[in-house]
């Protein structure tokens, strides 16, 4: 049998706990290491899924032998260093979306996976969807003409947090547009590439956090309206439209469990159950790419980040979205 690929989780939170459930369902892989700051709550996380060893730092963790590949879980503002730290260990990393807070950041990861000839992705798991590559098929076929008018939405009642966690906290790059309006701008970039302008607008807390942004990506011939907000929910159904029919991507669309296509009079409405939290996918590309000597995937290349960072930035810029420790 195949050995199989040894991870490392760096940062046992919340989406870590998803991710370690959906790595057990990976035939080829398994998890053998886990780090965190306080090593107490590594030898926890350690003990709850089954995993050999438990790091009180994450330079330990790098270091040590009993790892092939990373998953970096932490806040956004850690990504860029840690990545950087983990692949000058010679360790394969993919990295929990954003990459980096900055287009900036990410070229200075990428520089350093092809430096050290280490694979390097994004952690964007909608991209590895398969409702999502399905969809994506299905438009580049034509299946609805011309897509020429796309809306998706991500919000949550982000207020009642505490004002020191990451979604709250200037600190640690808080605000909805790095941690959910990445998706519908992912979206929109995946489906229509990039857009010739774009037009924002976002609404504050007394913090300085962002709370709530709008964006018009304006294309040749279609427009895109997205939506990230902290202030409330919203139904979170992605509508992609074209000159000959309408495919509905269902809430929550980024995890999105089939669609419905719609044409004149008839409806199609497939089925696509997730396996595990959905987290399954990305694992496996990972995997694949590394049983295959890459650097990056083809489904989610390095220029991919660094495109969507670009579109990131754009937005902060447009709407003056800043963090403390930015110089």
């Amino acid at each position: 049998m195949e050995t199989k690929i040894r991870w490392g989780i760096v940062g046992p939170g919340k989406i870590a706990i998803k991710f370690a459930v959906d790595l057990q369902l990976v035939k080829d892989a398994a998890l053998t290491g886990v780090a965190s700051r306080d090593l107490g709550r590594a030898k926890a996380f350690a003990e709850e899924y089954n995993i050999p060893h438990a790091f009180g730092s994450y330079d330990e963790l790098f270091q040590s032998d009993v790892v092939d590949a990373l998953y970096i879980a932490t806040p956004h503002n850690f990504h860029k260093d840690l990545a950087i730290a983990a692949m000058k260990n010679g360790k394969h990393v993919l990295c929990e979306k954003p990459m980096g807070i900055s287009r900036a950041e990410v070229e200075e990861m990428v520089a350093v996976a092809k430096a050290n000839n280490v694979f390097l992705m994004e952690a964007l798991w909608s991209r590895f969807n398969p409702t999502i590559q399905q969809v994506k098929d299905k438009v580049e076929q034509g299946q609805i003409g011309d897509l020429t008018y796309l809306h998706a939405d991500f919000a949550f009642y982000g207020l009642d947090r505490d004002e020191d966690s990451r979604i709250l906290n200037p600190n640690l790059a808080s605000g909805s547009i790095l941690d959910i309006g990445i998706y519908p701008i992912f979206l929109s970039y995946l489906l229509l590439g990039m857009p010739e302008t774009i037009l924002a607008a976002s609404n504050f807390h007394e913090n300085g956090t962002e709370l709530q942004s709008s964006m018009i990506f304006q294309y040749p011939n279609a427009q895109a309206v997205l939506y990230s907000g902290l202030t409330s929910n919203s139904h979170m159904e992605a509508e992609i439209s074209g000159s000959q029919g309408e495919i509905f991507l269902r809430p929550r669309w980024h995890e999105a469990r089939g669609y419905r296509l719609v044409k004149g009079e008839l409806e199609e409405v497939v089925e696509l159950p997730l396996k595990g939290n959905g987290y399954y996918y990305e694992i496996l590309e990972v995997n694949r790419c590394l049983r295959a000597n890459k650097i990056e995937s083809d489904l989610w290349s390095h220029q991919n980040s660094l495109d969507l960072a670009w579109l990131l930035d754009k937005v902060r810029e447009i709407c003056g979205i800043r963090f403390p420790f930015e110089t």
